[in-house]
């Protein structure tokens, strides 16, 4: 629903104007960049960002639509990759590096859909947080 552009030839009608949207996709063009996938029990969420760290496109499982449990589902998951990987192939984009972050059951579908798209997948890189030490353990018991 954006901005429409109108041109009028010389010697027409203004009845018969052409309209001409302009799409957002046209204006970046970038070859290589960067998907992030967020995976946890909850949620997926994909984050398309080009080489320099400007995000393009995200999308996440609940803004397609899922509610609930349905969410974390690796079908949801395989939706919102596919939705992100036709944003990246109308932007020219032709190899991606992937990071995934978390444990949840979408990680996996989101990237095979994404690949299904025709796009280049260079690296897959895992950056799951993982702590030190733990939570902090429960004081013993007193009897």
């Amino acid at each position: 629903m954006g901005k429409k552009r109108i041109t009028t030839k010389e010697g027409e009608q203004a009845g018969s104007n052409e309209v001409q949207a302009q799409s957002k996709s046209s204006k970046k063009r970038s070859v290589s960049g960067t998907l992030y996938v967020q995976a946890s029990f909850n949620n997926t969420i994909l984050t398309l960002a080009d080489k320099s760290g400007n995000v393009v496109a995200a999308s996440s499982s609940g803004s397609m639509g899922f509610k609930g449990t349905k969410k974390g589902t690796p079908f949801a998951a395989s939706k919102v990759g596919d939705l992100i990987g036709e944003k990246g192939q109308a932007m020219g984009m032709k190899e991606v590096d992937v990071v995934v972050r978390g444990v949840g059951p979408g990680r996996e579908g989101a990237i095979r859909s994404f690949m299904g798209k025709g796009i280049e997948i260079t690296s897959i890189k895992d950056s799951t947080p993982i702590p030190f030490n733990g939570p902090k353990a429960k004081k013993p018991r007193r009897v």
